[in-house]
This record gives C-alpha cells, structure tokens and sequence, in this order.
C-alpha cells in the first residue's frame, strides 16, 4: 500500500497570494500534477490540516476545485487554520464518516493498513488539544481494529520540534495521547502537519512525522529566542509505503521540475 501525504495548503479567499507573497494555489496545483505522475499511483492520499487559510466557504470551493484533478482518494482532517463545518460541507463523503460527532474524527478500514483520521484543533486557536473525551475516543477506535496496521493522521504534532515558537501553538495533553497510543504497538506511524517542514521523532513506542507544506516552509532555525519566519524551500510531501514483510517505509520529496533522473556513468 502506498499513502502519500500533503499539509498546510493555506489556499486563500480568491485565491490571492498568502501573506501577499506565496501563490498556495499554484504551487498546490503542481503538488497535485507531481501525486498524479507518481509511478507506482498512491492507493490514497492524506491531506493533514491548514487546507485554507481562514476556514470559508469560498476558500473550500476553490481548495476542491484544484484537487478535482486527483487520482488517488482523498482523506483530510483539520487544522487551526480550518472550520470542521465548511470543511465537512466541502468533502460530504468524509462528513458522513464523521458523522454527528463534535470532532472530525473518522476512521477508515478499507485499505491494508487502517487509517485514523484525529481532530485536535481548538477552534479560534493556533494551539491544539487532546482532552479527555478525544483521548477516549482514539482508545476506543484503536482497540476496535485489533492488530491491524495502523496510521493516525493529524495536524498538531504531539512532541516537542524545537521550533520554539511553533511549540508554543502545539498540541496540549499530548501526553494523553501517548497514554492511549504506547498500548498499540499496530500504530505504525502518527503523521502531522502544522510546522511546514519535515521531522521526525520517537513517540509512544512509533514514529511520529511532520510533513512539509506544499507552499512555505518555517525556517530552520530551533534557537530558543528565533522568531517566526517563513521561507521559499522547496514544497514537499511524503510517502509511506507498506508491505506485510517490511512494515512502513516513509519518503520525503520535494515538489517541482528538477531535471530528467540522470544515470549513473557505472
């Protein structure tokens, strides 16, 4: 099976550029041209969080209609940036695996692996949270899949990135989180959006994973007293590949033309 992963769209209102330099709807544009050329095709694609910039509808009607185009099947979940209502009202297949709920929660059986889609957005907040009936609600759909490979897919990741002032707007009690996933050992990878940049950490006894934005990229810099700054690195998002002898093998890639793979003269 083989999942891709995108994050952070930030598609804006008439699709103007965000922070008035980053064209997100182009550049999601060619993230959708480069899923769609991938060779093998991804069996699913994973969307986690920061769709839009300010959660309207308008922005969700053009976000659907750049991914129109994708091959592969689409999943999301929100981020701070979204609104779970016009985001349930944007993807209606998804909303009726959510259900009543007063999260966007879901979770998705039909693949080799299984796949948790987790809300943990605090609306009006850039922080989010796992509370007491989310931490419940995660170990009752964990133990309702038995020993199937597992992946929760989500926007705030729950360690600690040394970004500092990312951390500040991270996810509160994710030690309940790690509580509920440390009794999985089948929870093969967490997968993240939020900080606009690729990293990985141990987490609960798995891996957990931030994806890179289609768009801008935080700078790197994990300086106690950095300020919150954006640059134009190279758009990315992941794969993860799993086989039953070999588990998840996760990739980095990045997004644009960088010339014909040139073989080696040996």
């Amino acid at each position: 099976m083989l999942i891709a992963q995108i994050s952070d769209l930030h598609i804006q209102r008439d699709g103007k550029p965000a922070y008035g330099v980053v064209d997100t709807v182009t550049m999601l544009k060619k993230a959708v041209e480069t899923l769609n050329a991938l060779d093998p095709q991804p069996d699913v694609v994973l969307a986690t969080g920061d769709l839009v910039e300010r959660g309207s509808a308008e922005e969700y009607a053009i976000l659907t209609e750049i991914l129109k185009p994708l091959k592969a099947p689409l999943l999301v979940v929100p981020g701070n940036h979204d609104a779970r209502g016009p985001l349930a009202k944007a993807f209606p297949e998804i909303g009726k695996r959510v259900g009543d709920s007063e999260f966007f929660h879901y979770a998705v059986d039909e693949f080799p692996v299984r796949l948790i889609g987790y809300d943990t957005t605090v609306p009006k907040h850039h922080h989010g949270e796992v509370c007491a009936a989310r931490a419940e609600w995660l170990d009752r759909t964990l133990a309702a899949g038995g020993d199937k490979p597992t992946m929760i897919f989500l926007h705030h990741p729950p360690f600690r990135t040394r970004i500092a002032v990312m951390d500040k707007s991270g996810l509160a009690n994710s030690d309940r989180m790690a509580a509920v996933v440390a009794k999985y050992p089948n929870v093969e990878r967490i997968l993240c959006g939020h900080i606009h940049r690729s990293i990985q950490a141990r987490f609960a006894g798995t891996i957990a994973s931030v994806a890179p934005s289609t768009a801008h990229q935080i700078a790197m810099d994990i300086r106690d007293d950095a300020p919150l700054c954006f640059n134009m690195d190279p758009p990315g998002f992941q794969l993860h590949a799993w086989a039953p002898d070999n588990g998840i093998v996760s990739y980095t890639a990045a997004i644009g033309d960088y010339g014909e793979p040139i073989k080696f003269p040996w």
